[in-house]
């Protein structure tokens, strides 16, 4: 039986799936995201003073220009899909909608629109993650800072946290690397500065600093992933690295630093790939049992069979 995309406990706070019961068209266009109002669910007006953001919201970065948009269409047309609360204390804590409060905070609305559910904090930062991340809203870092919040607040492995919000481990494995950059790399991936590639690459450096140093050059020469994937393989093969960090195994060759970021890529986690005059080996490193019988599906072999499929 295939599992639910939205992960178990969801269904029930989500509340079913169904139209918001409103005539009026949506207040902008969007891609598709949950259904977050069931048909029978009562809408509150509430004061707009009472509600918060949550401190468990993934997102950190709002553009001043997309919320500008919003708040134009919501003065035309006014909030169409209410807010998901939950009560909290003295006022209603955000669930789901903080793009259409701050944009009615810009406005200058008295009220607005909510729908107050009962959620605990696992299932408030899911639906917080669904939503953004079916929307596309998050940068790389909030994605992979979502994925660690989820995993070290409620104690899951990557595998449950990945079925928590509809992704494959994989995704989240190589999301949650990016947290290995040095802080002002992610800021240039966070900025948009750096591509999720770029980033990638950078990783192949353990130094903090040469991260700084090389994405700085990058951004200097407006490299691309490619001419990017030269540069790390030329500098993973001086000889004057600083104390600490390790000595990477890739090959002096560009293209195969650029094979070994693949294969990482392709397995979600941290593969070796040595080469020297035409002769190597591949290292794929595994931390269970589920690991190993993942890359061997992968790799098209039946664990529990003779041979490949």
């Amino acid at each position: 039986m295939a599992k639910p995309i939205l992960g178990r406990g969801l269904n029930a706070l989500l509340g079913g799936m169904g139209a918001s019961g409103q005539s009026a068209a949506p207040a902008m266009p969007v891609p598709a995201a949950p259904e977050l109002v069931a048909s029978s669910e009562a809408v509150q007006r509430v004061p707009v003073s009472r509600v918060r953001s949550s401190p468990l919201q993934p997102r950190r970065d709002f553009s001043a220009e997309s919320l500008r948009e919003l708040a134009d269409s919501i003065r035309e047309q006014g909030i169409v899909q209410p807010l998901i609360v939950r009560l909290k204390d003295d006022h209603y804590e955000l669930i789901a909608g903080e793009r259409r409060w701050r944009a009615a905070q810009m406005i200058g609305l008295a009220e607005v629109p909510v729908i107050v559910r009962a959620a605990d904090d696992r299932a408030v930062l899911e639906l917080a993650l669904i939503e953004n991340l079916q929307r596309e809203n998050l940068n790389p870092i909030e994605e992979a800072g979502g994925y660690a919040q989820l995993i070290g607040q409620f104690d899951l492995t990557q595998e449950q946290a990945a079925a928590k919000v509809g992704k494959s481990r994989v995704v989240v494995a190589n999301a949650l690397r990016l947290l290995k950059l040095a802080p002002e790399v992610q800021a240039f991936v966070r900025e948009g500065l750096l591509s999720t590639g770029h980033a990638k690459v950078l990783l192949g450096l353990a130094s903090p600093e040469a991260q700084r140093l090389a994405a700085d050059r990058v951004l200097k020469k407006s490299l691309n992933v490619r001419q990017t994937e030269v540069l790390i393989a030329s500098l993973q093969k001086q000889p004057g690295q600083k104390a600490g960090a390790k000595e990477s195994p890739v090959a002096a060759e560009a293209h195969v630093a650029a094979l070994q970021s693949r294969l990482q890529q392709r397995f979600g986690t941290k593969v070796r790939l040595r080469y020297q005059k035409g002769k190597g080996a591949v290292e794929i490193l595994f931390y269970s049992d589920d690991d190993l019988e993942r890359f061997l599906k992968i790799a098209g072999i039946d664990p529990d069979g003779e041979g490949a499929n």
